[in-house]
């Protein structure tokens, strides 16, 4: 398997500087108690607490060798990653991959060199909710030559956190006893740090919990900075369901990337940053020791249905000039603001093409008619495949064409088309969209989508000659964008709500892109042993996204929920016309007992007597003994 792995790495690249090489065991970990409240089993590697940082010099590839040793399927994401035409590494679970079956090895080929990308990814379970529980690291691609001079650089990793593993939130989560879908709120929240490779220590004197005790978090770690120095954070939001704040006390804050592109610098005091947002700022440090300060990251909340009084929305670390000076800290802001990305712009401009495609969805939650609450956003469900997408496109010959095949949630793309998404937001909360295997330009938003006024939901404008470029996007409640994308990556693609119990929910589609040329690329670079992954499983391999050698036939896939049906159904008009008729007996039949021949009172006293005289009568005979 390494033989061919090896062709392979040849195949995608020409002049290859170097190949990372990396063997990750993945395990479970018991008693990790990174907030000190509350010690839970969590998924790690190599026995090991948070999972290691991965930090590749572009002109190298990657090539992770991940061993499953849990008790489930799970799979490792590149999150922002390209994987030009080889989107079966994407690790996108039932979409580009089976999973990695519980004792096996899968190998991650990451075309670094070859991708033209850098900057700021971050790698993570994409398999049964796994990242909730643990398994998220960062992912730097660092070039030989930056687009901005700094002297030193820090990762800035923040996340919510539970103290229950994902397979009992979700059990509670998407259940008839919770018809409003309420999310699961974390227990709290975490900060750390990472530098190069490695985490950054606890703060000295300190005695954090022995499993993750060679990591500082939250008021335990800090970063070290020297006076007058130039550093860059890369801030990662690595949350299930969190939003954050993030701002320095005392220090002006100069945001020079977004989701891994290089942007014009652009100053600010406050960074809102989604779920699986990335951002770099460049940071000045002080030119005095008198004074260490407070880094803030403060959850939002408005999309928690209740704030529990145990839960601390406030995250707090520090940056250390000299060790044993007092903590500055400004206190709490009056006003939190939301950075506004469309306002900022790449330093390698891309006019805006003009598009040939526009696909219209909507972001909508509701209560379905198994009593769950679940999400649709073209209009069904997502239920994963049986046959992973990718799969279906490799072994449908000209059939892979038919977007049928790949299930009512998929969409097909033609090679080289320019499309335009635009996601409508009917729900009120905020929803962060990840597309994979591409970026987006950021070619309109409206504040009002169903307004018509056009300063709350202004016209398209064409002709834009540098619109800001990311993959993860946030959409306010009741707002809209519009994300213009080239289908330049042959290949299956997910596009969904990065909130991970949305995600489950069914907020996602998936995109078909130019399945012919899949099947032209993949000549001797597509995997054998992903087919042995998926039979190990059961899991068909081959055919539709049901299993069959068909476009059309996709009998036992599973779908639905679905919505509601309002007004009369059968059953309903045949349960209320029964309802009817028993009440209309009814009183007919108190009618006739009011209407009727009145007895006298003699006759009453008559049968009162008769009735008293049968029950003497049934005690009497209850004196005789049987025989």
């Amino acid at each position: 398997m390494l033989g061919s792995l090896f062709s392979l790495l040849a195949l995608a690249t020409c002049c290859v500087a170097g190949v990372q090489e990396l063997w990750w065991n993945v395990t479970y970990v018991q008693n990790a108690d990174p907030d000190g409240l509350f010690p839970r089993r969590v998924i790690g590697v190599n026995n090991t607490w948070p999972p290691p940082p991965i930090s590749v010099n572009t002109t190298d590839s990657l090539l992770l060798h991940v061993t499953n040793s849990l008790d489930a399927p799970t799979t490792l994401h590149h999150h922002g990653m390209f994987f030009n035409s080889t989107s079966w590494m994407d690790g996108a679970a039932s979409v580009s991959q089976c999973g990695i079956p519980p004792g096996e090895t899968f190998d991650y080929l990451v075309p670094i060199n070859s991708s033209g990308q850098h900057g700021t990814f971050w790698a993570h379970a994409h398999a049964n909710g796994q990242y909730v529980d643990g398994f998220r690291t960062p992912l730097l691609l660092l070039p030989s030559n930056e687009s901005y001079q700094y002297d030193e650089e820090f990762t800035v990793i923040i996340g919510d956190w539970y103290h229950q593993e994902h397979s009992v939130l979700i059990r509670s989560f998407i259940s008839i006893t919770n018809p409003r879908g309420n999310e699961p709120i974390p227990d709290s929240g975490l900060i750390y740090f990472a530098q190069d490779s490695s985490y950054l220590p606890p703060i000295a004197g300190t005695s954090p919990a022995p499993v993750t005790s060679a990591v500082g978090f939250n008021d335990n770690a800090t970063l070290p900075f020297v006076p007058g120095r130039t550093y860059r954070l890369r801030i990662i939001n690595t949350s299930a369901f969190s939003a954050f704040y993030f701002w320095i006390d005392g220090h002006d804050m100069r945001i020079i990337e977004a989701d891994s592109t290089d942007v014009q610098e652009y100053p600010t005091d406050m960074l809102s940053i989604s779920v699986a947002q990335r951002y770099s700022i460049l940071v000045q440090a002080r030119n005095d020791t008198s004074s260490n300060w407070m880094i803030h990251a403060n959850m939002d909340t408005t999309m928690f249905d209740t704030v529990p009084p145990t839960l601390q929305t406030n995250l707090t670390s520090s940056i250390t000039y000299a060790a044993g000076q007092n903590i500055t800290d400004l206190g709490p802001v009056q006003n939190y603001t939301m950075t506004n990305d469309t306002a900022l712009v790449p330093l390698d401009p891309i006019p805006q093409p003009v598009a040939s495609q526009t696909i219209q969805l909507e972001i909508v939650f509701q209560t379905m008619n198994d009593g769950t609450n679940r999400a649709t956003l073209d209009g069904y469900v997502y239920n994963a495949p049986i046959v992973p997408a990718i799969m279906s496109a490799l072994t449908l010959g000209d059939n892979a064409t038919s977007q049928e095949a790949y299930g009512p949630y998929s969409i097909m793309l033609n090679h080289l088309d320019v499309v335009d998404i635009v996601v409508n937001n009917s729900d009120k909360g905020s929803h962060p969209f990840h597309l994979h295997g591409h970026t987006f330009q950021i070619v309109n938003r409206a504040e009002r989508y169903t307004s018509t006024d056009p300063t709350l939901n202004p016209p398209l404008i064409e002709g834009q000659a540098n619109p800001m470029r990311r993959d993860t996007i946030t959409i306010p409640g009741g707002s809209s964008v519009t994300l213009r994308v080239v289908a330049d990556n042959p290949g299956a693609w997910l596009f969904h709500c990065h909130i991970e119990w949305h995600l489950e929910a069914g907020l996602a589609v998936q995109f078909i892109e130019a399945p012919l040329q899949v099947q032209e690329r993949a000549v001797g670079q597509f995997p054998s042993y992903l087919y042995e992954q998926c039979a190990a499983q059961g899991i068909p391999q081959s055919g539709n996204a049901a299993g069959h050698a068909s476009a059309t036939d996709l009998s036992g896939l599973p779908l639905g929920p679905w919505p509601q049906k309002m007004g009369w159904q059968p059953k309903g008009i045949l349960a209320m016309t029964g309802c009817v008729l028993t009440a209309v007996i009814g009183m007919i039949t108190v009618v006739w007992y009011t209407t009727g021949i009145k007895e006298t009172e003699e006759e009453i006293e008559q049968e009162v007597r008769r009735r008293m005289e049968a029950k003497r009568n049934r005690k009497r005979f209850g004196l005789f003994k049987r025989t």
